[in-house]
């Protein structure tokens, strides 16, 4: 009868996890309540379109792009990133010429993580939420943790109930109709991650419902633009969609790369705002092979003037 015990804590398991969702669902349900009635007329910023649509990561994203586009940032093949032109024109690509630092290099990885903490993402975050466009921190936080232990709470009763098929058959109760049990729980997870995804949907992470109103008309599906098209167009479908959007194959490879390689696993030694060099620590030429990556001629961003 071990495999009973094993089937109560697969359903106290289950339970908890789906509660707590549940429970944060609510919550996040009765803050986005607050504010709903937010300002229609408001007119959203290529920056607070990113922010909405898909949190600070995105808002740093648009901006690389962006700055890549008008030939001011160097974004390498290879997932690197070098600042050609080091005058930002606004708070964010002043912050993410100083992560990377001025006439700096640094691969696009940590450049990404670095700028999507800065203080003008903090900033444009706080701005949305007074205006009640964005949900609080902790209301996305809540719901993202919830979400995780029901993943958790289903990968832990079904090996629960691997091991219940696994004991000695000293039961009186068929081995298909434990599994059967077992089956209950693993249904009750499952259907919560199904019912999460439905409602839950990544921007209704970031963005309140007065918020998603204003998304509402943005391009969301087909509506990719080319690199020769309609600049403003081009960047708000990156804002809305993120990476995939990106229209060139070079800068898709740059965005792609480091998901591959990891930074801190292939330059351990290297910081953001610092010049690659060889074993000794001196700088490659440009022409040498082997040089440093912003030097990739193939690369989709802005050639050094």
């Amino acid at each position: 009868m071990l495999w009973v015990l094993l089937l109560l804590v697969s359903w106290a398991v289950a339970g908890v996890a789906c509660t707590r969702l549940c429970l944060a669902a609510v919550r996040a349900a009765a803050v986005h309540d607050v504010g709903t009635a937010g300002d229609g007329g408001h007119d959203l910023t290529l920056y607070e379109t990113a922010f909405l649509s898909g949190g600070p990561r995105r808002v740093a994203d648009v901006t690389l792009v962006a700055m890549a586009r008008q030939h001011r940032l160097l974004l390498a093949r290879t997932g690197w990133a070098t600042v050609v032109d080091p005058l930002g024109r606004d708070d964010m690509e002043r912050s993410v010429i100083g992560v990377i630092g001025p006439e700096g290099q640094s691969p696009i990885a940590p450049v990404r993580a670095a700028a999507a903490t800065t203080d003008a993402v903090r900033g444009l975050a706080d701005r949305l939420e007074r205006a009640g466009l964005a949900v609080p921190d902790g209301a996305a936080t809540t719901i993202t943790d919830g979400i995780r232990r029901v993943r958790i709470a289903a990968l832990a009763v079904a090996g629960l109930g691997a091991t219940a098929l696994l004991l000695p058959a000293a039961s009186y109760l068929p081995r298909h109709l434990v599994a059967l049990w077992f089956a209950l729980p693993l249904t009750l997870t499952l259907g919560c991650l199904v019912i999460a995804r439905i409602e839950v949907p990544p921007y209704a992470l970031w963005a309140s419902p007065a918020g998603r109103r204003l998304l509402g008309p943005l391009p969301r599906a087909g509506a990719h633009a080319t690199a020769a098209g309609d600049d403003r167009t081009y960047l708000t479908s990156v804002a809305v969609h993120g990476i995939r959007a990106v229209g060139e194959p070079d800068l898709r490879a740059a965005f792609a790369h480091h998901e591959h390689h990891e930074y801190r696993e292939h330059h351990p030694g290297h910081a953001p705002g610092h010049r690659p060099g060889d074993a000794s620590g001196r700088h490659r030429a440009r022409g040498d092979p082997g040089s440093d990556p912003g030097s990739d001629p193939g690369c989709g961003g802005a050639r050094e003037h």
